[in-house]
């Protein structure tokens, strides 16, 4: 089959790889219809290098039809339309059970000492193929897999698999009151469904804030209060306070983690250590990595005191800098993790219907197919050609 794989950094290629077969007499396989590349891919791409071997399948967004059954499967049969979660979890331990998917007992990764696997997503997380391909094969075929109805595009389900309950739970995380206003950093495909999603949900101010023109727009169109952070941070927090009464948001979500712009330092390191050898790296990585954290700095200078900081994006260094004393001085509150997503898939099924209020018919900005990756790679990460969200068809 041919499937996305990491070459080196800032290096993918489209390859033929062997076919995925079943293992496990839960697997199923599911032959890829639509799939999409994430900005967490763009951690991959860019960064995350010394956890990676040439070859790894790359893609954690996939949904397609079932082919192949395994033989203990008894609730999906060939020809079965599913998304599938990133998150590879069992659906029957205890953090399972619980909703907290992302921490599946059954598949944590005790080598690196991290959550639930996750596919197409490094060392840290399994080193389990992922689904930029034509064919995946998905384990606990009777619980992880998530049905859909036929009929509808491909475009109205497979955000079920990553942004569609990462951004819920980014504002469930921020816990804004009926009416309450909240701005969310970075206008990617995350930050974008994010504010869509609130606004849905009740808030009534939402402020997005990115310094890409077209995702300004994109997000104003649908109701946002969108801000350029251009200029001196000072200028943009004033900005934000008066447009909350001088308080501040309720709540700030952060949807860009380590991708962040403007911490050259942090940057130049992780650049540094992404040359290096993988056994001198991954240490280094794990123990001393600094993230470009910009970002949540700004969440944390923006939100009202007592409010809360409700972190959705990526962020990989052990030893990362945080402006304690500020957070205690405001009383924030700070939830975060990797999203559980059949924790939520009940609650945003009744949202993908032909009145689509998330706007998710229409969310993609480029539908390509799977030989022209390596090209979306490099346009996602220079955020050419006004390019928020983009789908690969196999």
């Amino acid at each position: 089959m041919k499937a996305v794989t990491w070459q080196g950094r800032r290096k993918v290629s489209v390859e033929t790889v062997p076919d995925p077969t079943i293992q496990e007499p839960t697997d199923v396989i599911v032959r890829i219809t639509s799939t999409g590349l994430c900005g967490s891919d763009l951690h991959l791409y860019e960064v995350l290098g010394p956890f990676l071997d040439p070859g790894d399948v790359l893609g954690h967004e996939p949904m397609g039809i079932v082919e192949e059954v395994g033989p203990e499967v008894r609730r999906l049969r060939p020809g079965t339309r599913v998304v599938v979660p990133f998150n590879v979890s069992c659906g029957t331990c205890a953090t399972c059970a619980a909703g907290l998917q992302s921490q599946c007992e059954t598949t944590q990764v005790h080598a690196y000492d991290t959550g639930a696997a996750l596919f197409g997503y490094t060392k840290l997380y399994g080193q389990v193929p992922g689904g930029q391909a034509e064919y995946l094969r998905v384990p606990f075929g009777d619980t992880l897999p998530v049905p859909v109805p036929e009929g509808p595009p491909d475009d109205r389900f497979v955000y079920l698999s990553d942004v569609l309950p990462t951004a819920w739970q980014a504002v469930d995380y921020a816990d804004v009151p009926p009416g309450g206003a909240v701005a969310v950093i970075g206008l990617g495909p995350i930050g974008d469904m994010a504010c869509r999603i609130a606004l849905h949900k009740g808030a009534g101010l939402v402020i997005g804030i990115d310094p890409v023109r077209k995702r300004l727009a994109r997000a104003a169109a649908r109701g946002v209060h969108a801000l350029d952070p251009s200029g001196a941070d000072g200028e943009l927090v004033a900005r934000v306070k008066d447009l909350t009464d001088g308080r501040g948001p309720d709540a700030v979500i952060d949807a860009v983690g380590m991708e962040a712009h403007g911490a050259p330092v942090a940057q130049g390191l992780q650049t540094l250590v992404g040359h290096l050898p993988d056994a001198v790296a991954r240490p280094l990585m794990r123990r001393y990595g600094v993230d470009r954290l910009s970002a949540l700095h700004l969440a944390v200078e923006l939100v009202r005191r007592g409010g809360t900081v409700s972190l959705a994006g990526v962020y990989g260094g052990a030893v990362d800098p945080m402006p304690l004393f500020v957070m205690f001085d405001k009383q924030i509150r700070l939830h975060m993790g990797q999203a559980n997503v059949l924790r939520w898939v009940d609650e945003l099924l009744p949202l993908l219907t032909d009145d689509d209020p998330l706007g998710v018919d229409d969310f993609a900005t480029h539908r390509l197919p799977l030989a022209q990756a390596p090209d979306a790679y490099d346009m996602f990460q220079a955020k050419r050609d006004g390019a928020v969200k983009i789908l690969f068809t196999p």
